[in-house]
């Protein structure tokens, strides 16, 4: 029997619905395993698909391309190594999440994904059907079990593969980022060792979808839960692991663990890949945003360059009456840091010419938020202008905390395609300006240094609709804000939650209440990264219309 088994694993970025890109990424990595002598290549969850697929996988005429894919690869792939690929299978009326193992020009094996994610992000109990416990599949001499993702999770499928006599486990993923999500994974990863005594490998995929973000950091574990590989977060890459059998099995030979950085860096990372993802997927080479001067939009500015670069960026300022110098000032110093094209379009002229339309209708009545609201959208139009003129995508520029409290105007500011801090609360959006100020990596084509000068961040926020206006205002500061949402919102806590951590009952009751109204303003808004899970959209779907108010 062969004591040494070598198995390429390839951490890829598919794009969904791209059968065709998808199969020839795969038919690549391939041919890097054959050459590198490879006894198996594999590939994530339903690679051949890309994830997360939604309800087209429903789609028959989706799912049979899919599955007819998968078999021309087979074909393609007869003379070399077994190839794995996550891909649709269809048999007796039932749709399945499977693992396809393909050898000879033929599938020889497949799979069946048994728990299947029904919380956050996934839907998959109305996309798919359960498989049953299965047993472990045989590539050369070697027996390996492959519980598709949600099944590591739960210890009966590695169990079970263990005692039928899967001699290493592979695991294929499609697991999106959340902040600190590695750790969650490495913890569920060590138990399923720990049970089984087997080596475990766990294949992730990279790239955003939509909001989610996959981060990779595919690693191996030997028995005992100790660390045999890591391969880089976020990025693409292909490694070739060896695996050496002796009196007790089968040991991962140990590799390079490629460091993890710190939540901070792999949270800009996320904004900066979704971004870069979500335009190149659907076909945008450039984009624009509104410049205020604010410490937003410099911050979607900075993701921005940094994901599709400072060429492909148009930045513009949009200033009122109300704008002050200040921001003035900041927005064009934010902008020359980054290097992008600046445009300035004041809006005064334009917002008389509203007002005075409006004037006969309005009379006798006082000036409100209906007036503030005007600016907003006046901004909104005059950017959906120069995106249809240009081609240019419009990204939005609010963060979490005003997504959160309905604090951004429905057909103005919150105009956009995509919105890179939608999951980042605003305490948050301070300490990453100020993570970006002091860091550069290879991956931002973006420049080295400070990019958002101090005053952007330091100065009291405001929306600049009115004379004097700050944001503390109408909402309770930033801190208590961001923390009654956190335990409100992340935490699912209550009333009674917020008032026991010490913030006062009468703002927590107000912040609930902005929360809940604010429905139907997130249900119109655009995309954004997801960073946690508790992200506005998938993670979190209330109904619009409730007059449910937790009253203690």
């Amino acid at each position: 029997m062969a004591d040494r088994f070598r198995i390429t694993l390839a951490q890829l970025n598919p794009v969904v619905g791209d059968l065709e890109g998808n199969a020839a990424k795969a038919f690549a990595a391939w041919e890097q395993g054959r050459e590198a002598g490879a006894d198996m290549v594999a590939l994530p969850e339903m690679f051949i698909t890309g994830y997360n697929t939604q309800d087209l996988i429903m789609k028959p005429v989706f799912h049979c391309a899919a599955m007819a894919a998968v078999e021309e690869l087979a074909k393609q792939c007869a003379e070399g190594p077994a190839l794995a690929i996550g891909g649709p299978w269809a048999e007796d009326d039932s749709l399945f999440n499977a693992y396809l193992i393909l050898k000879g020009g033929r599938i020889t094996s497949k799979v069946l994904k048994h728990h299947l994610p029904n919380e956050t992000v996934f839907d998959e109990v109305r996309l798919y059907d359960s498989g049953p416990l299965g047993g472990p599949y045989s590539v050369g001499n070697s027996r390996i079990g492959s519980p598709i993702c949600e099944d590591s999770w739960h210890p009966d499928v590695a169990e079970t593969l263990e005692e039928t006599g899967a001699e290493f486990l592979l695991i294929p993923n499609g697991s999106p980022y959340f902040r600190d999500k590695y750790d969650v994974r490495l913890n569920h990863m060590v138990a399923r060792v720990v049970e089984t005594g087997l080596p475990l490998i766990y294949l992730n995929m990279v790239g955003g979808q939509d909001d989610q973000v996959f981060d990779g950091a595919t690693f191996g574990l030997n028995p005992g839960g100790e660390l045999a590989f890591r391969m880089p977060v976020f990025d693409e890459a292909v490694a070739h692991v060896d695996l050496e059998r002796g009196d007790e099995g089968w040991r991962i030979v140990p590799a390079e663990i490629v460091p993890q950085p710190d939540a901070w860096e792999q949270d800009y990372r996320a904004m900066v890949e979704s971004l870069r993802d979500y335009m190149g997927k659907t076909g945008f080479k450039k984009a624009l945003l509104g410049l205020s001067g604010g410490v937003d939009s410099a911050l979607v500015a900075a993701i921005a360059v940094d994901a599709i670069g400072a060429e492909n960026v148009r930045c513009v300022m949009l200033p009122s009456e109300y704008t002050s110098q200040a921001s003035l000032d900041d927005a064009e110093a934010v902008a020359k840091a980054l290097g992008v094209h600046y445009d300035f379009v004041p809006i005064s002229e334009s917002r008389a010419a509203v007002t005075d339309t409006l004037a006969p209708l309005f009379a006798g009545h006082e000036v409100d938020l209906t007036e503030e609201n005007i600016q907003s959208r006046l901004r909104g139009v005059l950017l959906m202008a120069i995106s249809n003129k240009f081609g240019e995508m419009l990204l939005t520029t609010g963060n979490k905390s005003e997504v959160a409290v309905g604090y951004a105007t429905i057909y103005g500011d919150m105009n956009g395609g995509y919105n890179p801090i939608k999951d980042l609360y605003k305490t948050r959006v301070f300490e990453t300006c100020r993570w970006r100020n002091a860091n550069h990596r290879d991956w931002m084509m973006g420049p080295v240094g400070e990019v958002i000068r101090p005053s952007v961040i330091d100065k009291p926020p405001s929306a600049e609709l009115r004379e004097d206006q700050k944001d503390s205002d109408s909402l309770p500061d930033y801190p208590v804000l961001d923390g009654i949402l956190e335990i409100l919102v992340d935490q699912d806590g209550s009333v009674a939650d917020c008032v026991a951590a010490g913030y006062d009952e009468q703002d927590v009751r107000k912040v609930e209440h902005l929360v809940y109204v604010s429905e139907y303003k997130r249900f119109q808004s655009s995309p954004g990264t997801r960073l946690t899970s508790r992200a506005f959209w998938l993670d979190r779907r209330y109904p619009i219309v409730n007059r449910w108010r937790d009253r203690g």
